[in-house]
């Protein structure tokens, strides 16, 4: 593989992570692969990434998007995320990693960095909400409705990762 090949396919790479992890702070990240795989699959002439794949990653975004839409007005209104949260997923997400890379390898520590972020900011967030008086504390439903969006979208954004690795490397 070229110095210039290789150097393309580790910044697609990194900006899908970012798509993915970004997803965690609740932005388009689902959004992001999508055009990262585009801008892919354009520069490569779809060769490894055709209309199908693409056209299922359109509607897997959507997917996403709509969940957690529909998660959080369903369930309540939402709520900003303190710089502690935002710590405690990175830590969370690094511990997830390590803990789950060893079984799985590759998609262990992405699930698991995924996942321990999750439940980093998780933990935190509720911890931080009993220091507040009752009624500036955001209600559980709020908490829960915020969480399970996170959850179907981050779902979406790894399955959309790993759609997208099966068509360039299988």
């Amino acid at each position: 593989m070229p110095p210039l090949e290789a150097a393309g396919l580790t910044i697609f790479i990194l900006v899908m992570l970012i798509g993915f992890f970004s997803i965690l702070l609740g932005l388009p990240g689902t959004l992001v692969i999508l055009f990262d795989v585009l801008v892919y699959a354009v520069v490569t002439g779809f060769d490894r990434i055709g209309l199908g794949t693409l056209l299922a990653l359109v509607a897997i975004s959507a997917l996403a998007e709509s969940l957690e839409f529909f998660f959080g007005v369903a369930w309540a209104r939402r709520f900003g995320t303190s710089k502690r949260g935002i710590a405690a997923s990175i830590v969370g997400g690094m511990i997830g990693a390590v803990l789950l890379t060893p079984a799985f390898l590759g998609l262990g520590a992405l699930i698991g960095s995924f996942l321990g972020a999750l439940a980093g900011a998780f933990a935190v967030e509720t911890l931080s909400q009993r220091e507040l008086k009752p009624a500036a504390r955001a209600g559980f439903g709020a908490l829960m409705g915020r969480l399970t969006g996170l959850f179907a979208k981050g779902l979406c954004g790894l399955a959309m990762v790993i759609i997208t690795l099966m068509a360039i490397y299988c």
